[in-house]
């Protein structure tokens, strides 16, 4: 899908790119419903519950900790359903789906440090920052501020996405490893932790790829497939039904619907100094640029040309729905909200067919078409919102089976970053190495030089997110682009921009072997 497609090339004439984004959406709104009558829209919608579930327990309870418990579990899960609905329903870009982000709870809990430190009102400072930083947003929206997208690569999206991806890796193995570190050791607790963790990413990790197996019929085979990791869940949870006597962590998920610490829903907005509203200006700009970033990388990753997306994107449009939602969630204390990579593009490579191409080490699976609908995002959402009315049901699965989604989900973002194949390569035979087109066009030392600068950048963003000076992050991400271009003087142009090639001209430059 080329930039104009998507939007991207109309300069910053006010509401010119969230016009465009309405009329190149528009004429699918009605089929978007259409399509989500399909079992495969019905197994998206389960797996993604489920992960959606995990993620605003785990990202809410982190919340939670670095907030005082002013924002937390119950937050972040009606953030998630009511922002989730809003954008399945308004969006250009339905398949993308929102949820709470490492980044941002990290800037939530910096932002409580400072409020404590400087002994005023979290709630109502952290309220004007998401209210300046929504109304920033929707100005974005307007003025086609998106359009910047278009100097940004693969060398920053496979940064990004590595990022959130190790994220979710490392949030999974530490909750599997807690048990064996508590004040109070249980190895029958922490043993079934492990255990239930372990099974449900192998489960679905090898019911995903059953597809790929001669056994049954392709009916069965992509039943399995599309179904894994929700069937995965439900047999690691009845197994661990069969232990009652040893006692496992459950989503913390309120009898009844009201905030963690049982305060108002309003925040009182004007409970802080006058100064305090429009010096909350500041930080809201860092937020803003990280909800930005945040939700328009993702954006490109959904719509990549690989994913053979043919309704169009909707940055504009995307980023003006994303704008209100933050207003909405800043006024009720809730949760900033965001395009969740992980949960993305696992979205769309659940409603994708895909196949095989090539033959023994030179195979490579790729997606053939995606079931574009605005079902599957907004059941999950709707389902929710729900989870709070079946409180009995979600409490019987424990969250080392949701972590052990997490890391499934994880290493699935991983495997389908080109910086992470590449990275594969320093201990692979260069013998065996695949048939892709960097390969076969630019030079080893280039790849991994370039590979390398991957690396370091990578581990700059996450030592930047975790230290003192972490609210400069989202301004790191943004230097990356700079850095990309600075490439083009470092190593030959043509083989930096054959690095940069998207999917679906990775296949187009292979040749014909991949489309036999």
């Amino acid at each position: 899908m080329s930039e104009q497609d998507n939007g991207l090339n109309v300069g910053y004439r006010p509401f010119v790119g969230l016009i465009g984004d309405i009329k190149r959406r528009k004429p699918h709104y009605f089929d978007d419903y259409k399509q989500g009558f399909h079992p495969k829209v019905v197994a998206s919608t389960l797996f993604l519950f489920f992960a959606c579930l995990a993620n605003a327990v785990a990202f809410g309870g982190l919340t939670g900790m670095v907030t005082g418990n002013a924002i937390g579990t119950v937050e972040m899960i009606v953030a998630t359903a009511v922002g989730g609905i809003v954008f399945a329903i308004f969006s250009g870009q339905p398949l993308t789906i929102l949820g709470g982000t490492g980044p941002i709870v990290i800037f939530t809990g910096l932002l409580y440090t400072a409020c404590e430190s400087l002994g005023i009102n979290f709630l109502a400072t952290y309220a004007w920052v998401g209210l300046w930083s929504g109304l920033f947003l929707i100005l974005q929206a307007i003025f086609n501020v998106s359009v910047l997208m278009r100097y940004f690569t693969k060398f920053t999206d496979e940064i990004f996405a590595a990022l959130i991806a190790v994220i979710f890796i490392v949030e999974a193995l530490k909750n599997m490893f807690s048990p064996m570190l508590a004040d109070e050791f249980d190895p029958s607790v922490a043993l079934l932790t492990m255990v239930l963790a372990l099974g449900t990413y192998i489960l679905s990790r090898a019911m995903k790829n059953f597809v790929r197996t001669p056994f049954t019929s392709r009916g069965i085979r992509n039943f399995i497939s599309d179904f894994g990791p929700a069937i995965a869940i439900g047999v690691m949870t009845i197994f661990a039904l069969q232990f009652p006597g040893i006692e496992l962590e459950v989503p913390k998920i309120p009898e009844k619907l009201t905030t963690t610490t049982g305060r108002p829903w309003l925040v009182p907005l004007f409970d802080v100094p006058t100064w305090v509203i429009f010096g909350s200006i500041i930080p809201a700009i860092m937020a803003t640029i990280l909800l930005f970033l945040d939700q328009n990388i993702t954006t490109r990753l959904v719509n990549s040309p690989g994913n053979k997306l043919l309704k169009g994107a909707g940055f504009h449009l995307d980023l003006l729905v994303v704008g209100l939602i933050t207003i909405g969630c800043s006024i009720f204390g809730l949760p900033w909200i965001v395009a969740a990579t992980v949960h993305a593009i696992n979205h769309v490579r659940s409603l994708a067919d895909t196949k095989v191409v090539g033959s023994g080490n030179q195979h490579k699976e790729v997606i053939d078409s995606v079931r574009e609908n605005r079902v599957s995002p907004l059941m999950i959402h709707v389902l929710l919102a729900g989870s709070i009315f079946i409180l009995p049901l979600i409490k019987l699965i424990p969250m080392a089976v949701l972590f052990g989604l997490f890391l499934f989900m994880g290493f699935a973002t991983l495997n389908g970053n080109q910086f992470w194949e590449r990275l594969t390569l320093w201990v692979t035979d260069r013998e065996l190495y695949p048939d892709s087109h960097y390969i076969n066009k630019v030079s080893s030392s280039t790849i991994h030089k370039v590979t390398l600068i991957q690396l370091l950048s990578l581990g700059a963003l996450w030592m930047l997110k975790s230290s003192a000076i972490g609210i400069l992050f989202p301004v790191l991400i943004a230097m990356l682009v700079p850095l990309r271009l600075y490439l083009n003087k470092l190593f030959p142009k043509e083989e930096m921009d054959i690095l940069d090639l998207e999917e679906e001209e990775e296949l187009d430059d292979v040749g014909g072997d991949l489309h036999a």
